[in-house]
């Protein structure tokens, strides 16, 4: 009895660790359509340390969880502006943001049609 008991104790504590191990940020972004979700969430997906990254193009906010052991706001915001697109206060990176197809990038009008 007492092994089964330690066993469910150490798997609550594993469990309650690894949840205190994620933290969840929301960033605001100049994205525009789904090409610009597909491209951040790939581009955030492949970063060390982010777990999970979903946009949503309602609002244009950027929900992002990840280890704060391996990555932190300001690398995750880097991400963002060099994919081309504003992060908060953060400017898109110049360079990045004119790569971006015409569809994408600030100035274009929103559209959520899918034909570009």
């Amino acid at each position: 009895m007492k092994t089964i008991i330690l066993s469910i104790f150490f798997s609550f504590a594993l469990t309650a660790g690894f949840a205190q191990s994620e933290k969840e940020v929301k960033i605001k972004t100049s994205a525009i359509c789904e090409m610009c979700k597909e491209r951040l969430e790939r581009n955030l997906g492949l970063s060390k340390g982010v777990k999970e990254a979903n946009l949503n193009l309602d609002d244009k906010v950027m929900t992002i969880k990840y280890n704060p052991k391996k990555t932190d706001l300001a690398s995750i915001k880097s991400i963002i502006t060099n994919t081309g697109y504003d992060a908060d206060e953060a400017p898109a990176d110049q360079k990045s943001h004119d790569k971006l197809p015409a569809c994408c990038r600030k100035t274009a009008a929103p559209h959520s049609d899918g034909k570009h």
